[in-house]
């Protein structure tokens, strides 16, 4: 008889210390799935009362798991430097890649700056870095070495071979495509070379849906994964799905900013996909041990044209989106470039359908991440993003400025001249460089609590903010060892025309319509 109790005692501890351990090895071993959207505006979804047009009800839906923030940023206004930033953790200033070139067939693996610009700039912008290089230690490889199981599907735009997925630590690449959107169209027929259509008129975002659902249906999940799901919603080429275009032209308001059918319905694609990820997480029983990010690579799109019928039949041609109340858009260093939706959920981290106010870049992942998963950081890698682990809580948490580094000067609505910028609390500074009296640095101060349209210009109001501000700057980029744009020594003051500045010349870029029904 007191064998038999002893035995019990002595079956009860080990089976206790054995689920202690489990538990240890589950929360250790949390499955990641980082969706990323291609262009998605902050007012691009419903999660901000931004937008009466969009329907997203699956992002509503994930953030009713987790924490949705007010104020998330990309590293970047452009999509491939916000990438690298998500898979290093270090700012384009420091990678050097600053503009989404990495589909260009010259490899240039350090920036640099050209000897002169064009007469009628007072700097010389910057030449990026042109791939992801492999020497970096990037998530997937970090992850892998862990022992998960890694997959990328969709968008890259980081560099074609030896510069793709595979050689950063992931398994499976579909379509394995170096292009900066989508091969020819979202609805097939498409252009991959070695990527076919399974039907007529399959769209390119319910195939990244088919073919990642059918990798978690195969994966062990004895073992953890993790899962990019990087969207090509909503870059252009501009089409979609015939019915969802029909659908929202009856949704269409002119006096509304937003009232592009085509664009809205590629919304709704991209949140149709969220949806069915969801499922598959739930279906197979993992939602208590898969985090999930949600996030935007920079801001909507305002300078392309799309060609659009309204449900009178009435043609007319209209930028993609707005996103008021914030001003420019993608390729801007203003709000509207660079703050984006954004959605964590992190099962016995975050509450479900919380909120925070809490300031956050795209470079924060890879650390909180990685410390979230107790995977030591890697030695000699500057690490410019902060763990908000306290925030993902539902904690305040100051994670300090952010940096925002563009040097370079697109021609569309909003832009400026190579420039960098840096968020403190609410205080916004933006230096464009050499643009000033005697090629001094011209200087924008806002606050953004109170002017978020970024309207008012406080820097001569405030010129010991706009000091302390700039001084964090500099501090970054002497950090970094940045390419900074230098003063242009081929300079004509009779061919500058500062007036121009922020206009796209010629209207919008209308692109062709892509008609899809024809034999």
């Amino acid at each position: 008889m007191r064998t038999r109790k002893q035995f019990f005692i002595l079956f009860s501890i080990v089976f206790i210390i054995f689920c202690s351990r489990a538990q240890n090895t589950d929360s250790n071993k949390m499955n990641i799935v980082f969706i990323l959207a291609d262009d998605l505006g902050w007012a691009d979804v419903t999660l901000y009362a931004k937008t009466t047009l969009y329907e997203t009800p699956n992002l509503e839906r994930l953030a009713a798991r987790g924490i949705t923030f007010n104020r998330a940023y990309a590293a970047s206004p452009l999509c491939s430097p916000t990438r690298a930033s998500i898979l290093t953790g270090q700012t384009p200033a420091r990678t050097g890649i600053t503009s989404p070139a990495a589909h260009q067939p010259k490899v240039r693996l350090k920036a640099s700056v050209a000897p002169k610009a064009a007469p009628g700039f007072k700097s010389v912008a910057c030449k990026p870095v042109t791939r992801l290089d492999t020497i970096l230690p990037t998530l997937g490889k970090l992850l892998k070495r862990e022992g998960y199981q890694t997959a990328h599907f969709g968008k890259w735009h980081l560099g074609r071979e030896p510069y793709t997925p595979i050689q950063h630590g992931y398994d499976v690449d579909i379509p394995h495509w170096p292009g900066p959107g989508p091969a020819g169209s979202f609805v097939a027929p498409w252009k991959y070379p070695k990527f076919k259509a399974k039907y007529k008129n399959e769209h390119i975002e319910d195939r990244m849906a088919d073919e990642a659902i059918n990798w978690l249906r195969s994966v062990d999940l004895d073992k953890p994964f993790f899962m990019n799901y990087w969207q090509f919603s909503v870059h252009a080429p501009f089409d979609a799905k015939e019915s969802l275009i029909k659908y929202y032209q009856s949704k269409i308001d002119f006096t509304d900013l937003q009232h592009s059918p085509t664009y809205a319905a590629m919304v709704h694609s991209l949140d149709q996909a969220v949806g069915r990820l969801l499922d598959e997480i739930d279906r197979l029983g993992i939602s208590d041990n898969t985090a999930i990010v949600f996030f935007s690579d920079n801001g909507g799109n305002m300078y392309n044209g799309i060609r659009e019928t309204s449900k009178l039949g009435e043609e007319f041609i209209t930028e993609p989106t707005s996103n008021r109340p914030l001003r420019g858009g993608k390729a801007t260093i203003y709000e509207g470039g660079t703050r984006v939706p954004c959605v964590i959920v992190w099962p016995k981290l975050t509450k479900p359908g919380s909120r925070s106010d809490v300031m956050i870049q795209s470079t924060d992942f890879y650390p909180t991440i990685l410390n979230q998963l107790e995977i030591k950081l890697p030695k000699k890698h500057k690490i410019d993003g902060v763990d908000i682990s306290k925030a993902l809580k539902g904690e305040n948490q100051d994670r300090g400025p952010i940096i925002t580094y563009f040097p370079h000067n697109p021609k569309i609505p909003n832009w400026l001249p190579p420039s960098v910028s840096v968020h403190d609390g609410d205080w916004k500074l933006i230096r464009v460089f050499h643009n000033g009296k005697d090629f001094k640095h011209q200087y924008f101060l806002y606050n953004l609590k109170q002017d978020i349209g970024e309207v008012h210009n406080l820097a001569s109001k405030y010129p010991e903010k706009v000091e302390k501000l700039d001084t964090l700057i500099e501090e970054h980029l002497k950090d970094a060892n940045a390419v900074l744009p230098i003063i242009n020594p081929a300079f004509d003051p009779q061919k500058y025309h500062p007036e121009e500045i922020g206009i796209q010349k010629g209207g919008l870029r209308v692109a062709k319509r892509i008609e899809h029904n024809k034999k």
